[in-house]
């Protein structure tokens, strides 16, 4: 079965307007490899017959499912660690006991991110500290599952030994060999579907805002565009963090850089 190039830009084009992902040309194998299942359970034999059906006005359940396919990235705990070192430096910083920090990890994904976040706020400003942490995606299963908090053992290799032990609980039984946030912890996290190419909803604002691994599936208009909407919702001094790979050099006059990946918008 065979995704020519006309239907893979039919397809680039649908995941363009709908998120804002932009698809190039080495992306076809990925779409053909994550959609073929969709097309065995639907028992459909063209790619082009499943884009008719996928764009029919009574299939949003399916285009939700196909979003999650093309949409899902891969991701771990912890991840570029010089971001971590910062976030303790800045956690460990003095400030008024009534000020309450507020995060936001804008591309939460299945939640690891989130969860790294957490567990420092909860190490460095206690688990009922003056905190408050948002996790969002656009996909609802995706959300569901980082607000579970619950991971096989195998993806678990960054978190700190110590962070296992005073955040996490080992599964038993049937849950052998995978990880469970600890309750205290995952009761202090809010979860929303937000999609990051159309207006946010309201919120208050932000003092650091983690925006990472998710610029680079963005054309550059695109990417102005979710930069500037969290740029209103940082607090004026607040951060934004993106991949050490991702640049926003020129992008907004409101942001300096701190260090790789680390932005800072001005007063």
């Amino acid at each position: 079965m065979q995704l020519s190039d006309a239907t893979f830009q039919r397809y680039s084009q649908w995941m363009k307007a709908q998120t804002g992902v932009h698809f190039t040309d080495i992306k076809k194998t990925l779409v053909t490899q994550r959609l073929m299942r969709r097309l065995h359970a639907r028992k459909i034999d063209t790619f082009e017959a499943y884009f008719r059906l996928l764009t029919h006005k009574d299939e949003e359940a399916e285009r939700q499912l196909a979003l999650d396919l093309l949409t899902t990235h891969e991701t771990f705990f912890f991840r570029e660690p010089k971001h971590f070192d910062w976030l303790k430096q800045f956690l460990l910083q003095p400030r008024p006991h009534s000020q309450v920090l507020r995060f936001w990890s804008a591309a939460a994904s299945s939640g690891e991110e989130v969860w790294s976040i957490a567990m420092m706020l909860a190490d460095c400003l206690g688990v009922a500290g003056p905190w408050q942490l948002m996790g969002s995606d656009i996909s609802q299963p995706v959300i569901d599952k980082a607000r579970g908090g619950h991971y096989v053992m195998q993806r678990c290799d960054g978190i700190p030994v110590n962070y296992l032990k005073k955040f996490c609980l080992k599964g038993q039984g049937t849950q052998l060999n995978t990880l469970l946030i600890m309750r205290e912890l995952r009761q202090r996290v809010e979860f929303k579907v937000i999609n990051l190419i159309e207006e946010f909803p309201s919120m208050a604002p932000f003092d650091v805002i983690f925006l990472r691994n998710v610029l680079i599936y963005f054309d550059i208009e695109t990417k102005a565009q979710v930069v500037n909407r969290c740029i209103q919702r940082l607090q004026p001094g607040g951060f934004l963090l993106v991949s050490h790979s991702e640049s926003l050099n020129g992008m907004s006059s409101q942001l300096r850089l701190i260090q790789a990946g680390i932005y800072q918008k001005t007063l």
